[in-house]
């Protein structure tokens, strides 16, 4: 019989995982307790073909001799019978093969396509080796390209022509219980600009990292591409372009298509989807946010992620500073979405340490922009985000004098303009500081403010950096210093973990300290002594249990957490709840 199938125990979730052996407690109270993973009975899946091209259970020539024989596969594979710990060295070889990383990058997730499972099992047990490679910075090349490299499509693309459709739209993903969703309308790549719809590759990528580095399962999340249109004429004559052949929609057209598409998420998948907004530029991401911060659970990862991260690296470098954040002076290069929220958490944890409020916070943090330090005599002229940083000062044309005038402690840079942190910059600093904090946050690698190599020689080895992009580490009069990476990484996969554990139905700016004050607590002597910021990336799994509980524990605390009791122990709670991608056990039953 050509297509048989085959049913599914119980499923966690809307997605089969592997059962807990004896000895662990179900935290869901959800399952049973069994010897060994088996797939639950609840689902139909096609055996046969149809089985092997099924990446949610398709397990290649790891599949039993057992299995074969029961799902119609015998002679469909090769006979041998291999471990998956055999086909993860067999993936590796191959995408080592590779010298280009965009090639490295389509390899690896055309596996997603092929083995969800195998996928998960690569990246997890090799993060620090592939997150360069299915996220920053190879992912923003990959966005440029994604029309060309284009396989198969993956996440929902939603576009003008849908008006009035996205519910239906919503209706046609095959999976109903969705928690996390990652949505862009591909106006802000990264420090790359406008993409329109291939801006896809952002979502993709975040939501493998939500799995791999979170335990998100897969199945429950959703990447969503907007399309309004894109501004970027290379794109609209590219024959190979997969958005709208538009200018990018605006106003009163934009917005309907956004509140259709935030009304129909509520209405498809409840009060407790998390929506996180991605790469939205300036003018909608603040606005944006703002919006529906009061009636969804959203959070937007380039202002909320990325300022709770550089915040935890500012926490950890304090002992090597000495003081407290209130001590030093923040002088911010780049004063969009990512500077402007790193002042803004960095203002609230300073309040919150009791001696300050948070107009007198603000008052430590300045900021420049495209033109010049930002100032009280700019004040009617710029846009609202800022205007809490515009203080009383003479005005600065450019950084360096900004630098002179100042004298900060510390210089952030969130400018998406590669070399900007120039010689000059870098030793005016260094001239009376002994430990600047230096962060040059823009990606990709192209784009960051300095190299870790530049920093480190033009401060004399004073400095203690880190970086958006990854350096390698970087040896300086005779002592090797670890580049600690602010990636985002650290922070969103444990906040989705968090608000899912918790049945968070608001994200409240606590919860983002919490997350960054757990992500600081990663950080001992060991690493101050390399100046190394932010912990390795092979422990971040635990790292975002960690900081899910911590996020959850504030969900609690704040009464925005609907799944009661409250776990006694939310750590082993967060633990039990995430995903593994070792293959289950098939069984089959004939419908």
């Amino acid at each position: 019989m050509a297509t048989q199938f085959l049913k599914e125990e119980e499923v966690r979730h809307g997605e089969p995982d592997v059962l807990p052996a004896k000895d662990m407690k179900d935290e869901f109270g959800e399952e049973e307790d069994v010897a060994e993973p088996i797939t639950p009975w609840s689902r139909i899946v096609a055996s046969g073909m149809e089985l092997l091209r099924d990446p949610m259970y398709n397990k290649g020539s790891a599949f039993t001799e057992e299995e074969r024989d029961r799902h119609y596969l015998r002679g469909l594979l090769p006979p041998a019978v291999v471990s998956q710990e055999l086909q993860v060295e067999r993936i590796l070889h191959n995408v080592r093969s590779y010298e280009n990383p965009l090639e490295k990058y389509v390899a690896v997730m055309d596996l997603q396509e092929r083995n969800e499972r195998l996928f998960y099992k690569v990246l997890i047990d090799n993060v620090e080796e592939l997150l360069p490679i299915v996220y920053t910075p190879t992912v923003g090349e990959a966005c440029q390209k994604y029309g060309n490299i284009f396989r198969r499509p993956r996440g929902l693309y939603i576009s003008l022509k849908d008006k009035g459709k996205v519910l239906d739209i919503l209706k046609n993903w095959p999976e109903k219980d969705v928690q996390v969703i990652v949505v862009t309308d591909g106006e802000r790549i990264l420090g790359l600009g406008d993409l329109g719809l291939q801006g896809m590759g952002i979502p993709v990528g975040k939501l493998a990292l939500y799995t791999a580095l979170g335990g998100i399962r897969p199945s429950s999340t959703l990447p969503v591409a907007i399309d309004v249109g894109t501004n970027t004429e290379s794109l609209l004559n590219n024959p190979f372009y997969i958005g709208l052949r538009q200018k990018r929609a605006t106003g009163k057209e934009y917005d309907e298509l956004l509140h259709e598409f935030m009304s129909a998420v509520k209405q498809a998948y409840g009060e407790k989807v998390l929506v996180q907004f991605e790469d939205f530029a300036n003018h909608n991401a603040f606005r944006l946010l703002e919006k529906y911060n009061t009636t969804h659970l959203v959070f937007n990862d380039d202002i909320q992620g990325t300022a709770a991260v550089a915040l935890a690296g500012l926490i950890a470098a304090l002992p090597l500073t000495g003081g407290a954040l209130a001590d030093h002076k923040f002088l911010f290069f780049g004063a969009g979405e990512a500077g402007t929220g790193i002042a803004e958490i960095l203002s609230l944890e300073i309040s919150r340490q009791g001696k300050h409020t948070l107009e007198e916070a603000r008052k430590k943090i300045y900021l420049v922009d495209s033109k010049g330090l930002v100032t009280k005599s700019r004040f009617e002229t710029l846009q609202e985000f800022k205007k809490p940083y515009a203080h009383e000062h003479e005005p600065c044309g450019n950084l360096v004098s900004a630098i002179k005038a100042l004298k900060p402690t510390v210089l952030i840079g969130t400018s998406g303009r590669g070399g900007t942190f120039t010689k000059e910059a870098l030793e005016e600093i260094a001239s009376y500081q002994d430990k600047p904090i230096v962060f040059a946050l823009s990606n990709p690698t192209s784009q960051s403010e300095c190299t870790a190599e530049e920093a480190y020689k033009y401060t004399k080895g004073k400095c203690i950096f880190a970086s958006g992009s990854p350096f390698g580490p970087v040896t300086y009069d005779g002592k090797t210093y670890t580049i600690g990476q602010s990636n985002n990484c650290y922070i969103f996969p444990g906040m989705g973990l968090g608000c899912i554990i918790s049945g968070a139905i608001r994200v409240h700016e606590d919860m983002f300290l919490a997350a960054a004050e757990s992500l600081a607590a990663n950080i001992k002597q060991d690493h101050l002594d390399k100046r190394q910021l932010f912990p390795s990336f092979t422990e971040i799994r635990d790292i975002s249990a960690n900081i899910g509980a911590a996020v959850a524990a504030k969900a609690y605390e704040l009464g925005l957490a609907t799944r009661l009791p409250q776990p006694k122990d939310l750590v082993a709670y967060a633990k039990s709840s995430m995903y593994s991608p070792t293959y289950r056990q098939l069984r089959s039953s004939l419908l």
